[in-house]
């Protein structure tokens, strides 16, 4: 998919959350080899060094591996996020990183200021250490005020998505900035897999519950990242590329949104979270 800064960005990749890093190189090793070309990594995740010795053992060329890392809540002092950066390329063996996000806004604490935040990430692409930037859990407020005050768009904005907490709001403020979506948390941890709309689905066209749902995704545009550390289900993952839903059927999905009700993570309007 083509990003606001000319850029192109995988839509299906992979998502490496609560793999640990010694078994990190194995799982992304396994994805790389069927056929995935964009992983989704966060200092938070503590296995960006995993994923580096994956890109390292796959043989692939840099120009065909897209990686996006993500920067740790206790980072957001300028210059903290700059050293961040340069200690996340390292593990992961890159020079660059493709795509540099702020995890969380963060809004209630270090005074309510992460525009500080995203201006220490224009300078990091304009440094070279990171091709393209962009945000996560960013509300339309935060949205709006990042670029009113920078006059800098982010060229994404991750998300929590998923048929039972569709968040079109945020969807809606995202495109209108000129980004592009990205969903966390596609599966809604997997809750949504056995929903009987779901389920039926994926009898009628005979698919898997989690390529309905990853398919629903990206129909809708959203880019995604399904994590799993084995190696059939990556492969079922990925197959979710191969076949489109039907305008009834992504209306079915649809209606299956339960809007505040269905989100499964925490508020970015209230997480204060600064974890180790």
């Amino acid at each position: 998919m083509k990003l606001s800064d000319g850029t192109d960005i995988p839509q299906l990749g992979l998502g490496v959350l609560f793999v640990p890093d010694g078994e990190t190189a194995q799982v992304v090793g396994a994805a790389l080899e069927l056929g995935y070309r964009h992983v989704d990594t966060a200092q938070l995740y503590h296995n960006e060094a995993g994923v580096g010795r994956a890109l390292a053992r796959s043989g692939l060329a840099r120009d065909e591996l897209y990686v996006t890392t993500k920067l740790h809540n206790g980072f957001h002092e300028p210059a903290k996020a700059k050293a961040s950066l340069a200690e996340s390329l390292e593990k992961l063996g890159l020079d660059r990183v493709d795509l540099f996000l702020v995890h969380w806004p963060l809004p209630t604490l270090c005074g309510g200021d992460y525009v500080s935040t995203w201006q220490a990430l224009i300078e990091l692409r304009e440094e070279g250490l990171t091709t393209s930037i962009g945000v996560s859990n960013f509300q339309p407020a935060h949205l709006d005020r990042i670029v009113a005050e920078t006059a800098v768009a982010p060229v994404v904005n991750q998300i929590e998505v998923h048929p039972y907490f569709a968040n079109e709001t945020v969807r809606a403020a995202t495109r209108r900035h000129g980004a592009l979506v990205e969903g966390w948390s596609p599966l809604a941890r997997g809750a949504v897999l056995t929903d009987p709309a779901v389920a039926s689905i994926a009898r009628e066209r005979g698919r898997t519950p989690s390529q309905v749902v990853l398919r629903w995704h990206l129909d809708r545009g959203d880019v995604v990242f399904p994590k799993s550390a084995n190696r059939a289900r990556l492969a079922e993952n990925l197959a979710a590329t191969e076949f489109t839903l039907s305008p009834a059927e992504r209306a079915r999905l649809d209606a299956l949104d339960r809007g505040e009700a269905g989100r499964t993570g925490p508020h970015p309007d209230t997480l204060d979270v600064i974890p180790g």
